[in-house]
């Protein structure tokens, strides 16, 4: 059974910095896959944040960022202890969410939601101005 679980939510005041982590268990990195965390604002749509991509037998792969992050967002995976980080740097009012890690064997787009086969079950992010 997969299971993800974020941690590290929290509220701060606008300039500050969280690093949430994402504990995994049970999923098994194939081929091709990916690990992101998205986000959900009340009355909005769930979106991407940010994500990394690997080729296991190619060994390449990569990350990708919203536009609305890049610069101030880092993601980050140790593979030794399971576990997906997103330091999150110069936090904005905006940027108040419900974070959610989520994980595929699968290609597509990095941001595609209905993609992603595995999801946590979120941490909130809260920041005050």
């Amino acid at each position: 059974q997969v299971q993800l679980v974020e941690s590290g939510g929290g509220s701060v005041q606008a300039g500050g910095s969280l690093r949430l982590s994402c504990a995994t268990s049970g999923f098994t990195r194939r081929s091709n896959y990916y690990m992101g965390w998205f986000r959900q604002a009340p009355g909005k749509e769930r979106e991407g944040v940010a994500a990394i991509w690997v080729a296991i037998y190619t060994a390449i792969g990569g990350t990708y960022y919203a536009d609305s992050v890049k610069g101030r967002f880092a993601i980050s995976q140790d593979n030794a202890k399971n576990t997906l980080y997103l330091q999150m740097d110069n936090l904005k009012p905006e940027d108040t969410a419900m974070y959610y890690c989520a994980a595929r064997n699968n290609g597509g787009w990095w941001s595609d939601v209905r993609a992603y086969t595995y999801w946590g079950q979120g941490t909130q992010v809260t920041v005050s101005s």
